[in-house]
């Protein structure tokens, strides 16, 4: 099996996250060589002086975090705060209730903002999809508008609503999208041989809060 740890997002999003969580998951990360930490917006400014402005670390944050339904001009403020205090990538959410209610000048709309934002201040843009929760033809759509919006990655989930990552799942927005998107996988990852079988399906980044676990160094 081929060395996990420059696939791995060490993340820590419970609702309970606290700084001690932080320092450990940054220690972690920094020593073994994890891909990145992905961590609540409430401890940015923290998590980006302990890995120190040189770490090869990235530091991914969460944005209209879990549902996905906040309005536009809330997450950009959220996506500018984040990126001045210091993270590297941005994950979020989809508006799956704009998407349901085929409100599709909103939903391009909130992708055309959530881009500008990001990648005005040099971030990397990853959209949460919740594939569980969308039809073909849904995930069709919003991939399109995603490409015209100039969104470089898709993630599956969040973890949050009861649809775990599956390499089906990360199939089938490699098929959807082709080689135009990076995909990132999460929810419900917890194993090695899970993690291994998502990156054989297609998956360039693994989100998990079981990173030193499946590297058994816990």
């Amino acid at each position: 099996m081929p060395e996990l740890a420059p696939y791995l997002e060490h993340t820590v999003l419970k609702p309970d996250t606290a700084i001690g969580d932080i320092a450990r998951v940054c220690d972690e990360a920094a020593r073994f060589g994890f891909a990145a930490v992905c961590i609540p917006p409430l401890f940015v400014r923290d998590a980006r002086n302990m890995l120190g402005e040189r770490s090869k670390t990235r530091l991914a944050t969460v944005v209209g975090f879990p549902m996905g339904y906040s309005s536009i001009s809330s997450k950009s403020d959220e996506i500018k705060r984040a990126m001045d205090e210091g993270a590297s990538d941005i994950d979020a959410v989809l508006n799956i209730s704009a998407v349901k209610s085929a409100l599709w000048n909103h939903v391009g709309r909130d992708l055309d903002a959530l881009t500008l934002a990001t990648q005005s201040r040099g971030g990397v843009l990853k959209l949460i999809l919740e594939c569980g929760l969308l039809s073909t033809d849904e995930l069709v759509r919003v991939i399109g508008m995603a490409r015209d919006a100039g969104l470089p990655w898709l993630k599956t989930g969040t973890g949050f609503h009861g649809h775990n990552a599956t390499p089906e799942m990360v199939k089938n927005l490699v098929r959807l999208s082709g080689d135009h998107f990076k995909i990132k996988a999460a929810g419900g990852i917890r194993t090695a041989v899970q993690a291994q079988a998502l990156i054989d399906a297609g998956a360039h980044r693994i989100g998990t809060s079981a990173a030193m676990e499946m590297l058994s160094l816990k």
